[in-house]
């Protein structure tokens, strides 16, 4: 029979799996029924949790499509570090990054009540580790990173697989750096017209050189934001092409506006 899987937002039904104590027709008839769940849903393994039961028992289908049937599985040893990405059915069509023990050793009891140790690497060892977490009544969540877990919420609030680092967004840091390159645009051109008003030689020479610095500040911070806005620009991927657009487009625009008011300035301030 095939049972129905728990699925986001829906609550599992039990808080944690307890171990198998008796091994009956019940517990025969839950492994065939996940078996039948398995091969509904073409998936590769399944815990009894993730369809609502309290019963220690995790079902791993092999290559050959046999299957492996773990009843009260163990972690017992670990060693080595991989970062995969991972989906479940818990979350339908979204994966995380999250980093798991390359190889594990497990003990697990068969339908006969019978002890067995298992070593597993690799595929087979993160999805072990991914079913064990279900009989703990948890899901990938708790093991993701700090930002890792932060773009996982932001695909369950959207509901796609697209983490929001990669939408682009409508502003970004490096805009700072063009608000500042505008108010020293802005203090250059309110010079140029104050010096409009100015007939002193020496004073006009003054106000010449303060344009000049302030020009120079325009300049950096111009190189600055077009490196800088080229970085935080890679984290956007899904929108690299109007990325560089904008980032060229915003660089010229500035360095324009500043070129036309120091060429004003050079013929009406400069009293060289």
């Amino acid at each position: 029979m095939v049972l129905e899987i728990k699925k986001y937002p829906t609550p599992p039904s039990v808080q944690y799996a307890t171990d198998v104590r008796v091994f009956d027709q019940n517990i025969f008839s839950l492994i065939d029924n996940l078996k039948d769940t398995i091969n509904a849903n073409n998936l590769d393994g399944l815990a009894a949790f993730q369809v609502g039961s309290y019963y220690n028992v995790i079902l791993i289908k092999n290559e050959d499509s046999t299957f492996l049937e773990l009843i009260n599985p163990r972690l017992i040893s670990t060693n080595g570090k991989i970062t995969t990405t991972e989906k479940t059915v818990y979350f339908p069509n979204l994966s995380a990054e999250i980093q798991r023990h390359d190889k594990i050793s497990i003990v697990y009891q068969d339908r006969e009540g019978a002890q067995h140790s298992l070593q597993a690497e690799g595929a087979l060892s993160v999805l072990l580790q991914r079913k064990i977490d279900y009989t703990f009544g948890s899901t990938f969540l708790p093991k993701l990173s700090k930002e890792e877990k932060a773009r996982f919420e932001k695909k369950l609030e959207f509901g796609a697989d697209v983490a929001i680092s990669e939408v682009c967004p409508t502003t970004f840091k490096r805009d700072y750096l063009t608000k500042l390159s505008n108010i020293l645009t802005i203090i250059i051109a309110a010079i140029f017209v104050a010096s409009l008003f100015v007939s002193e030689v020496e004073m006009l020479s003054s106000l010449w050189k303060t344009q000049l610095y302030f020009s120079y500040g325009v300049l950096v911070t111009n190189i600055i934001y077009f490196f800088y806005a080229q970085y935080e620009g890679k984290s956007y991927s899904s929108c690299t092409s109007c990325q560089i657009g904008n980032i060229i487009g915003t660089t010229v625009i500035s360095l324009t506006k500043l070129t036309l008011v120091m060429i004003l300035s050079y013929f009406f301030v400069n009293p060289l």
